[in-house]
């Protein structure tokens, strides 16, 4: 059977996106498909933050915490590639604001300096600060502030901008994009799989399987079971004058962060959990997790407490059961390729670049064994 294209992509969020303009210079022939528009997904409603220092271990509500030891190679390889498409894709939305990580307890500042000594020895810059010389730099940092951590390389890049950009530049280097087809079959038909829309049937050796909080019904579709679970967050944004925040903060031990986009607002993460996921329709957001999101503002951020809540909304996410990423190909399902999972925004260049590296049949030149899809999943024997 002769290949329509090289690789198909799943998803059109900023994995996909990403992924496709790096399959696209490698001199791929690429289609991307999308259950609905570009970047309608996680990630045009995520934060959008770079976390380049270490992250804060549990989101609320969280029950296993992230070894954030294990992604620091990542996050340093990862900040390195967004400056690398911040200067051939116009209109990214990087801001390289630089960040706080705060704590307030005794063993919150244990943590910020054994994670500063990890940071060094991954090759990302941090600064150990105690809580007055951190307000010295930020008076806007309230009285609990015992000690920060400073990271130049921390900011964000902007939800709205990052994806579409990415993809704009990927179908002006030649790849295709198919908004509203969504996949209906992934069938294994001699050395390639075809790949079934309600318009179309495609045919290619490699399928990337991208599509976040729906990876595993795409992926089942391959006869392929992944324990992944979709789930969604909430953010907030708040009215505020215009440079009332030029970094980007964060707590080490609770799921929080803000900062100003360019639009103005604060805009409030950490990871907060929305209501229930549905397939079709954003989640409705929690009373509870907006009054713990601004109370952490109200504590540790005391001059912006009084400004106006001007927004609330919702996005999906994509979980595993030990809270880290998944990337790589599938066992049993030859030519399928996954990735996703914890940080799937910060990461997206660096699964770009790995996902790419895979389908070249190069060996990856960063260790993401630890990643491997193999811990998540089963294939029944139709799949192979």
């Amino acid at each position: 059977m002769r290949s329509d294209v090289d690789a198909v992509v799943v998803g059109a969020g900023i994995v996909g996106a990403a992924t496709a303009l790096a399959l696209t210079r490698a001199g791929a022939r690429v289609v991307v498909l999308d259950r609905s528009a570009p970047n309608a997904g996680g990630s045009g409603a995520t934060a959008g933050n770079l976390h380049i220092q270490t992250i804060h271990t549990r989101r609320p509500g969280q029950g296993v915490a992230v070894d954030v030891r294990q992604l620091l190679p990542l996050q340093a390889r990862t900040s390195t590639l967004w400056n690398e498409l911040d200067d051939s894709v116009p209109d990214l939305g990087l801001a390289r604001c630089g960040g706080f990580m705060v704590a307030e307890t005794e063993d919150q500042v244990r943590t910020l300096k054994a994670k500063h000594h990890w940071e060094l020895a991954a090759g990302i810059p941090t600064e150990v600060l105690t809580g007055r010389e951190a307000r010295r730099l930020l008076p806007t940092l309230g009285p609990s502030v015992e000690a920060a951590t400073w990271c130049p390389l921390d900011g964000f890049a902007e939800p709205d901008l990052a994806g579409p950009a990415l993809l704009r530049q990927a179908e002006a280097e030649g790849a295709e994009v198919r908004s509203h087809h969504p996949v209906t079959g992934l069938d294994r038909v001699g050395d390639e799989w075809a790949v079934t829309t309600p318009a179309i049937t495609l045919t290619a050796p490699v399928v990337i399987d991208v599509a976040g909080p729906w990876m595993a019904g795409i992926a089942s579709m391959a006869g392929v079971s992944m324990n992944l679970r979709p789930t969604a967050l909430q953010m907030h944004a708040l009215d505020a004058p215009p440079d009332t925040l030029g970094v980007l903060v964060q707590h080490v031990g609770e799921g929080m962060s803000i900062k100003q986009d360019r639009r103005g607002r604060l805009v409030l993460g950490g990871g907060w959990p929305a209501g229930e996921f549905h397939d079709t329709d954003a989640a409705t957001p929690l009373p509870e997790s907006t009054a713990g999101n601004l109370a952490q503002i109200e504590r540790l951020l005391p001059s912006l407490a009084a400004l106006p809540l001007t927004d609330t909304w919702t996005g999906p996410v994509l979980t595993t059961p030990d809270e880290m990423p998944v990337i790589g190909p599938v066992d049993g399902a030859p030519g399928l390729l996954v990735a996703g999972g914890t940080y799937s925004f910060t990461f997206a260049p660096l699964w770009a670049q790995l996902l790419t590296a895979m389908v070249r049949g190069h060996e990856p030149d960063l260790d993401v064994g630890a990643f491997s899809p193999a811990r998540l999943t089963a294939v029944a024997e139709h799949g192979r």
